[in-house]
């Protein structure tokens, strides 16, 4: 009888709670990785001013452990991306938005940085009826490698 009372009150919550607690720390780091592989793309292609094709190549490679419908087809996350470049006077980063033309040799921000906001990570706590978890924002700000152009020839590739 003491055995039924602690294995239901004490071991069964406990693995449940440490299988959660490594799922949702798994789910973490691939959202890490997610955010870090978005601005490497972001820093080595074209410069967009909307950050679409640093989001259309973030969604169609959208890692297999997080919830891939908060992502994809109008789904509750969203991926920011904004380019900066340095003012000249004070030295600080400041948002880009100097040019007209995107995908330039002439036109090339210093930096992006790629966040997501509001991804929710629910997926055993849905199951005992509690709200999801709100993840934190990743974000990764990268220098600008290449931006896709090849300065001898003078084109760009997206």
């Amino acid at each position: 009888m003491e055995f039924a009372l602690v294995w239901a009150a004490i071991i069964v919550p406990m693995t449940f709670g440490i299988i959660f607690t490594a799922e949702m720390y798994w789910v973490w780091h691939a959202m890490v990785e997610f955010t870090r592989d978005g601005a490497r793309y972001a820093a080595t292609h074209c410069w967009q001013g909307d950050g679409q094709n640093v989001i259309s190549y973030m969604q169609a490679n959208v890692p297999r452990t997080v919830d891939i419908n908060q992502f994809q087809s109008g789904g509750s996350a969203q991926i920011n991306v904004a380019y900066y470049q340095r003012d000249p006077n004070s030295g600080q980063l400041v948002a880009f938005g100097g040019c007209n033309i995107d995908c330039s040799i002439y036109c090339v921000p210093d930096s992006v940085t790629v966040s997501i906001t509001n991804y929710t990570f629910g997926r055993f706590v849905n199951y005992v009826k509690l709200p999801a978890i709100t993840m934190p924002a990743f974000p990764t700000s990268m220098p600008i490698e290449s931006n896709g152009c090849d300065p001898e020839q003078g084109t760009c590739t997206p």
